[in-house]
């Protein structure tokens, strides 16, 4: 019996559904929320007629009106009026888009006028003080909330230690999170010249809800005369919009791949602040430790119950051999996965703190510029501020 014609039917139906399915994974798209924080009855910081919601909705939609000019990504946002909008719905919004990133967009405030730069936060614990008052200050926002005791129950916005006392997810995205932080304080630095204050950890709420890598920029001091404002003129804006849509596509490019259409815009060059009238730094300086420079330590792994400190340099979905010439010349490259999907590659392994940091610009000198310290002790990974308590 010739059963070729009942046949080619079905395999045209077959390659119909892999045609389809090939084409809907072509079109999956990076998902990116856009969130500018504060809005309506939440002004955030004002100083000299600058008000932090105007900026920070001005600067979000200059970013998203960058990203959406890219067929592989999409953007949604927390608002793109002057609304408020509470901090866990802000989460909320992001976690129902499903978002691949989640970035909230602030300016930064201090008594000291004199105070300027752009840090970038992630999520955790910190004993820093100035990160924690820039914490409590974005967390005070809770109070405007209608039952914000029973919405944030076992939560202080006045101690934002107290967030660990909340349910709290397993910090999945830690990693990640830095990666693109580290992207936005580079991009800030190499682009647009400005301080850079680094990476940060506080305890948001913002952040605390959204089930994804997420960030909280801080693009610069409003109550700076000077940054304030470069933060509120239209040209300010733009390159400080720039830079950002560039971090989170160079982000993308190195965890999701690349698309179409994604190309680099170049923000205008400025003066670097080295070459500026001089600004004293921010004052009061607390718990400022001065090192004597030492020599470079060799590599020295640690023995059983020792810290060992590594430099994460990139981390990708393609296995790569361990050889100096796909990493630049870097040698003594180790490489660890989850489940095959995601393999992180680190440079050293020392339990030197010092010879770690060194090691780290090295690696940036190289052109690893989104490197970063990671920590591990007994095999497991642990926060770089618990390896510092336990040496």
């Amino acid at each position: 019996m010739n059963f070729s014609h009942k046949i080619k039917p079905f395999l045209l139906i077959i390659m119909c559904f892999t045609a389809f399915g090939v084409s809907a994974q072509k079109a999956a798209k990076f998902k990116v929320t856009l969130d500018a924080g504060h809005g309506g009855k939440d002004f955030g910081a004002v100083y000299n007629g600058h008000v932090e919601k105007n900026i920070a909705l001005a600067v979000v939609l200059k970013v998203g009106k960058i990203l959406e000019g890219m067929s592989s990504i999409e953007v949604n946002y927390t608002r793109k009026s002057d609304v408020f909008i509470e901090l866990v719905e802000r989460a909320n919004i992001a976690n129902r888009a499903d978002a691949n990133v989640f970035v909230s967009i602030h300016c930064n405030a201090n008594a000291n006028k004199e105070a300027y730069g752009t840090e970038t936060h992630v999520m955790g614990m910190s004993k820093n003080a100035s990160a924690l008052a820039v914490a409590k200050r974005e967390n005070e926002v809770i109070v405007m909330e209608k039952d914000y005791k029973e919405t944030y129950k076992g939560f202080d916005p006045n101690s934002p230690e107290s967030i660990f006392g909340t349910t709290l997810m397993v910090e999945e995205n830690q990693d990640n999170s830095i990666a693109l932080a580290s992207k936005v304080q580079h991009r800030f630095t190499d682009d647009l010249k400005k301080k850079n204050r680094g990476v940060k950890q506080a305890p948001y709420m913002v952040l605390h809800k959204a089930y994804m890598p997420r960030v909280l920029i801080e693009m610069g001091f409003i109550s700076n005369p000077k940054e304030g404002a470069e933060l509120d003129s239209e040209e300010g804006q733009m390159e400080i919009a720039q830079s950002i849509a560039n971090a989170i596509v160079s982000y993308k490019k190195d965890y999701f791949g690349s698309g179409e259409n994604e190309n680099e815009i170049k923000p205008s060059q400025r003066i670097p602040d080295s070459e500026k009238t001089p600004r004293q730094e921010d004052k009061p300086v607390q718990n400022t430790t001065v090192v004597a420079p030492v020599e470079k330590e060799e590599n020295k792994p640690a023995s059983n119950g020792e810290v060992v400190f590594k430099v994460q340099i990139s981390a990708s979905g393609k296995k790569l051999d361990l050889t100096p010439s796909n990493f630049k010349g870097l040698k003594n490259i180790s490489v660890t996965t989850d489940n095959g999907t995601l393999y992180k590659y680190m440079y050293g392994e020392t339990s030197s703190y010092d010879t770690a940091k060194e090691n780290l610009a090295e690696a940036k000198a190289k052109g690893f510029e989104s490197a970063y310290l990671v920590a591990f002790r007994d095999g497991k990974k642990i926060t770089i501020q618990d390896a510092l308590n336990k040496r």
